[in-house]
């Protein structure tokens, strides 16, 4: 089942960014990532305003693969900078439907 990293990060110094957004896609790819989108183009609908300067959304082919991605050795180097230079929300979700009334999704 396919899971779904979301990286919401408000940059707080820009150093980080060049050296993250230049190297971190092989290290999604080697763990059968891809990223759906990376952008700072956000368009508020509803709710509490986000402050995020952008928003990332890297689909993997399993929670374990996501996982994997986070935990990588080569990651760690890019993750730190990123967490020194930014306020940053991680979180990974798979791809069921917790109301179960989806028929192309499985039911949780």
């Amino acid at each position: 089942m396919p899971a779904y990293l979301i990286g919401e990060v408000i940059v707080t110094d820009e150093s980080w960014i060049s050296g993250y957004a230049n190297n971190v896609h092989d290290i999604v790819h080697k763990h059968g990532g891809k990223y759906l989108s990376r952008s700072s183009n956000i368009t508020h609908v509803e709710g509490k305003p986000t402050e995020a300067s952008l928003i990332a959304l890297v689909e993997f082919p399993s929670m374990d693969a996501a996982k994997a991605f986070v935990d990588d050795p080569d990651y760690q180097e890019f993750r730190a900078s990123r967490v020194k230079g930014s306020i940053s929300t991680v979180q990974i979700i798979d791809s069921s439907d917790a109301a179960g009334t989806v028929p192309y999704l499985v039911a949780s």
